[in-house]
């Protein structure tokens, strides 16, 4: 069984470790074992555990999920040459990330917290070389997409990568809204779950506007909550969330 050795131990490390678990054997380094026992008891699987301070990444398949502003702190602290570096850091460039880890090669993955379920949306960039590998091994926590370049990733990473705190947000307010109106909130969050359980397969082979079409008819209560949510200038504030953070990406 293949070895994946991730450097950092965040919730995206242990989302997409959930996702890997079953089919690699799992490689943890971190600043401190209490953390890195932590990360191990939240996995549910038994982890090889090593210390960030003189780590040999020779040849290595190598995660990476420290924050972007650590990338010059892990390269001074860890040797050798990794063979492949797959790095889920929002902004970070193939060009520094070789410049200062020196890799063989290096992907650029963007997942979400849903690999912790079988059902990330990976959006991948880098050395072609690796593109097979990549959609296998990111592969085995949902689906992916290769893209063209890094400026696609990074606008990726605004979509897919923040896009499960903006439906959260929407999720969230919806079941709000029909506590408001007098639903108790047990029911409210069951029916909202169900509604975002049958969109996500309906979203798959339909599109959005043909969706709405369908549902909305002339006069009807869909009408007059879409109106409310035009009104509110939903639509211009989702567009200009992928806006925000896909420049906060190119800044990081």
């Amino acid at each position: 069984m293949k070895t994946i050795t991730f450097i950092g131990n965040g919730n995206m490390a242990l989302s997409i470790a959930k996702g890997l678990k079953n089919s690699y054997k799992i490689e943890i380094v971190g600043r401190s074992f209490e953390q890195l026992n932590k990360f191990e008891n939240e996995l549910g699987a038994q982890v090889e555990k090593a210390l960030l301070d003189g780590f040999n990444i020779e040849g290595k398949t190598v995660i990476l999920c420290v924050k972007p502003a650590n990338v010059e702190d892990v390269a001074a602290k860890i040797k050798g040459r990794a063979g492949v570096i797959y790095s889920v850091l929002a902004g970070t460039t193939v060009q520094k990330l070789k410049q200062y880890l020196n890799p063989y090669a290096v992907v650029r993955c963007m997942p979400n917290l849903a690999a912790s379920v079988g059902r990330s949306m990976t959006t991948l960039t880098g050395d072609e070389a690796f593109k097979s590998e990549a959609e296998e091994l990111l592969g085995a926590i949902g689906t992916t997409l290769w893209l063209g370049s890094e400026k696609e990733l990074d606008i990726a990473t605004a979509l897919a990568g923040s896009g499960p705190a903006y439906l959260a947000l929407i999720a969230e307010a919806l079941a709000d809204g029909a506590v408001k109106q007098g639903m108790k909130r047990a029911d409210a969050m069951a029916t909202m779950r169900g509604l975002f359980g049958g969109f996500g397969e309906l979203i798959q082979d339909i599109h959005p506007a043909l969706l709405k079409d369908a549902v909305m008819s002339p006069g009807g209560t869909t009408a007059a909550g879409y109106s409310a949510l035009e009104n509110g200038s939903v639509r211009a504030s989702c567009i200009n969330a992928i806006e925000k953070a896909y420049k906060r990406a190119t800044e990081l």
